[in-house]
């Protein structure tokens, strides 16, 4: 259920320009999302545009290009669940927004170009995330999306969460905080289990 919010200058977009970028950028989500392109890879893949005036835009203390590099300043904030990326998907991701904005925007060529493009990954916690009026997890997300949760991808997510379950019982957190995958939730929290000691 990744979201991309994308910042721009006012006018750097046209309509024909943010359309093409649109799509490029769910296409970098279904990527994201280990390639499900299915209807409900689709469905939960949103880029947001939000244009910013020339006065509200500041970098170096200025509102020119002075220390902007060429392909101009983007901000694109990437937000996706907890435990979903390793440090290699992240640095994919990284490259992959900023290529479908400078590709789009014809800027490419320039070797300097790309680095005023900042791309912003969020995180939100397991449980913090809602639709449809009740919280969805990590886990019903891929299943919505078509994603195994037998395969090597969400074998990392589990490793990651249950990491998380060790870390939460050692340091003796309530049951009920949450942030952890629905089928681990009674599992090493609830019968006390505790890392090995070094």
């Amino acid at each position: 259920m990744p979201i991309i919010k994308l910042h721009y200058p006012v006018d750097r977009l046209d309509n024909e320009k943010k359309a093409t970028l649109a799509q490029k950028l769910t296409d970098v989500l279904i990527q994201m999302e280990g390639g499900a392109n299915t209807d409900g890879g689709r469905a939960f893949a949103a880029v947001l545009f939000t244009a910013v005036a020339e006065d509200d835009w500041w970098v170096g203390g200025g509102i020119d290009d002075k220390f902007v590099a060429p392909g101009g300043k983007f901000l694109a904030h990437v937000t996706i669940p907890e435990g979903y990326m390793n440090t290699a998907h992240k640095a994919e991701v990284h490259a992959w927004v900023t290529t479908a904005i400078l590709d789009t925007i014809g800027e490419g060529d320039d070797s300097a170009a790309g680095l005023s493009i900042q791309v912003i990954i969020d995180e939100i916690p397991e449980g913090n995330w809602g639709a449809g009026g009740r919280t969805i997890s990590l886990e019903s997300i891929a299943g919505s999306v078509g994603m195994s949760t037998n395969g090597s991808r969400f074998a990392w997510v589990r490793s990651y969460f249950e990491a998380k379950a060790r870390q939460l019982a050692a340091f003796g957190y309530p049951n009920d905080v949450g942030g952890l995958l629905p089928s681990l939730i009674g599992n090493s929290r609830k019968t006390g289990d505790r890392p090995p000691r070094q």
